[in-house]
C-alpha cells in the first residue's frame, strides 16, 4: 500500500511519502534503544512536566491538527477538534496520576520488607489505525511515556502527516530525541521490527487479521501484546427506557466518526413493544443528518476513509438485502458527488445468517433487530464473535443487573453512550482482543511488575 495523503472527500492524492529504508529503520531502532537507556532514569516529575507540555501544545494547535486529520481520513471537523482535545486530556491524566500508579506498592509478607516495583520494559511498538489518528496514538503514548518506556509508531498508511505531527508534538513538548518516533513503513515490515530483540512488546488497534498477524509474530519471540480489534456492539432498548434519550444517543453512537469506530453501536436490539416507535424516531433523525464536506462545521457525516471501506460496506449491505433484509433509508453509495460517501442507512428484518447479523459493519449503517424480552435481547447481544462494548437502556434495576452480569463484553454502559475515558480501562474479549488501555490497568500493561523481598536482619 502506498503511503499517501488522499482526501476522501474528493479522491485527490494530496501528498505521497517515500517509505523509510532499512537503513533509516535501523537508525531509528538504534536511537530508540540508546534513548531508553537514559530516559528510563528520568524522574517522574520531569515526565509529568513534558506530558503537560504536550497537552498544552495540543490545546493550542487543535484547529490546525484537526484540519489535517479531516484532510487525511475525512473526520467531520468538529469531531476532529474534539479528538485533539481528548488527547490533551489523556496527557494531563497520566501526568497527574501516573506517579501514583508507578509508586512502590508494599505487600505484607514474612519479609522485613516486600513490595512491588513498576519498571519500564523498553521499546514498545504501536501499530495504529486511521479512524482516530490522534486519539489512538496518544492513549498509547501517554501511559508508556509516563512509565519510562519509549515508543515506535507504525501508523496507518493513509494518515502519514498525522503520524509525523504526533512525533513533532511529543518532541516539541521536551521529550528527548528518540523517545517517540514515527515509522513510515508498510504492514509487511512490521514482523521484522517485532523480531528485533531491542523491541520488547507491541500493541495494535485494528482488524482481526492484523491482530492475528502481530500476535503470531510476537508470540514466536515471546513478547507481550495488547490487541484492540473489531466490534459489533449491541445497543439494547427495553420497554422501561427513556425512548427519546435512547434514540438521540443511538444516532450519536452509530454516526460517531461517520460510523467508522470499533466501539460504535452497530446492532440495535429493541424490545418489540418499543420497536415501532424507536424505528420511526430513528428514521426521522437519520433523514435529518447533514452529509457533506467534512471541513464544514455543520457536517455531521463525512466520507468513508477509503474507496475500499466504502465498497466493502456496500457489499455487506447488498448481501444482507438479497437475503431478505429491508432498507428503510440509504443503502447505496452516493454517486452524485466525488469522494467516498455512503449515506446514513437503516436495515431491518435482518436474517440471522446474513452479514448484517454476523459481521462488523464499518460505516453509517444501523442494523435493527426486534426481541420479545430481556433474555432474548441478551442472547442476541452475545450471539457474535466480538465482545468490545455494549450499551443497554432500561430503568429497571433488576434488568440492569442482569445486563451487567450476562453481556459478554469488555464494557457495559447503562443508559449511556459507550466511550473511552482516560480514567477507565478499555478493551475487549473474544475476538475483540485482549489486554487493556487507559486507567491504571492500561499503564501497567507495559511495565515489569518486579517483586522485591528483603529479609529480616540476621545475626552473624
Amino acid at each position: 500500500m502506498a503511503i499517501a495523503t488522499v482526501n476522501p472527500a474528493t479522491g485527490e492524492t494530496v501528498k505521497t511519502f517515500t517509505p523509510h529504508s532499512p537503513r533509516e529503520i535501523e537508525a531509528k531502532l538504534s536511537l530508540a534503544a540508546s534513548s531508553f537507556a537514559q530516559y528510563r532514569l528520568t524522574p517522574l516529575h520531569q515526565r509529568s512536566e513534558w506530558l503537560n507540555q504536550a497537552a498544552s501544545i495540543l490545546e493550542a494547535e487543535a484547529p490546525q491538527l484537526a484540519r489535517l486529520m479531516t484532510l487525511e481520513m475525512g473526520k467531520p471537523i468538529k469531531s476532529a477538534i474534539a479528538e485533539v482535545q481528548k488527547c490533551a486530556l489523556v496527557c494531563r491524566y497520566y501526568a497527574e496520576n501516573g506517579p501514583g500508579f508507578l509508586a512502590d506498592e508494599p505487600i505484607e509478607t514474612d519479609a522485613k520488607l516486600s513490595y512491588l516495583r513498576y519498571e519500564p520494559m523498553g521499546i514498545i511498538l504501536a501499530v495504529m489505525p486511521w479512524n482516530f489518528p490522534f486519539w489512538q496514538v496518544f492513549r498509547f503514548a501517554a501511559p508508556i511515556l509516563m512509565g519510562g518506556n519509549v515508543g515506535l509508531l507504525k501508523h496507518a498508511s493513509n494518515v502519514p502527516q498525522c503520524s509525523l505531527e504526533i512525533e513533532r508534538v511529543i518532541r516539541d513538548a521536551g521529550f528527548p530525541p528518540g523517545v517517540f518516533q514515527s515509522l513510515l513503513i508498510g504492514g509487511n515490515q512490521v514482523e521484522a521490527i517485532i523480531n528485533d530483540p531491542r523491541v520488547k512488546a507491541a500493541t495494535l488497534t485494528g482488524s482481526e487479521p492484523a491482530g492475528m498477524s502481530l500476535a503470531s509474530a510476537a508470540g514466536k519471540q515471546i513478547k507481550k501484546t495488547v490487541l484492540e480489534l473489531g466490534g459489533s456492539d449491541p445497543f439494547i432498548v427495553l420497554e422501561s427506557a427513556n425512548l427519546e434519550a435512547a434514540v438521540a444517543t443511538a444516532v450519536t453512537a452509530r454516526m460517531l466518526n461517520s460510523g467508522q469506530s470499533c466501539v460504535a453501536a452497530k446492532r440495535f436490539i429493541i424490545q418489540a413493544s418499543m420497536a415501532d416507535a424507536f424505528e420511526a424516531k430513528l428514521l426521522a433523525k437519520f433523514q435529518a443528518l447533514k452529509v457533506g464536506d467534512p471541513q464544514l462545521e455543520e457536517t455531521e457525516v463525512g466520507p468513508l476513509a477509503t474507496p475500499g471501506i466504502r465498497d466493502d460496506l456496500d457489499l455487506q449491505v447488498q448481501k444482507t438485502v438479497a437475503m431478505g433484509g429491508k432498507v428503510l433509508i440509504g443503502g447505496k453509495p452516493m454517486s452524485d458527488r466525488p469522494g467516498y460517501f455512503y449515506p446514513p442507512t437503516i436495515i431491518t428484518e435482518i436474517p440471522p445468517d446474513s452479514p448484517g447479523a454476523q459481521e462488523e459493519f464499518f460505516g453509517p449503517v444501523a442494523l435493527l433487530f426486534r426481541v420479545n424480552d430481556l433474555s432474548e435481547a441478551i442472547a442476541l447481544a452475545n450471539d457474535t464473535v466480538f465482545g468490545l462494548g455494549a450499551s443497554a437502556w432500561t430503568n429497571n434495576p433488576q434488568e440492569q443487573e442482569r445486563l451487567i452480569q450476562e453481556i459478554e463484553a469488555g464494557c457495559v454502559f447503562i443508559n449511556g453512550l459507550v466511550k473511552s475515558d482516560p480514567r477507565l480501562p478499555f478493551g475487549g474479549i473474544k475476538r475483540s482482543g485482549y489486554g487493556r488501555e487507559l486507567g491504571k490497568e492500561g499503564m501497567r500493561e507495559f511495565v515489569n511488575i518486579k517483586t522485591v523481598w528483603i529479609a529480616h536482619d540476621t545475626q552473624s
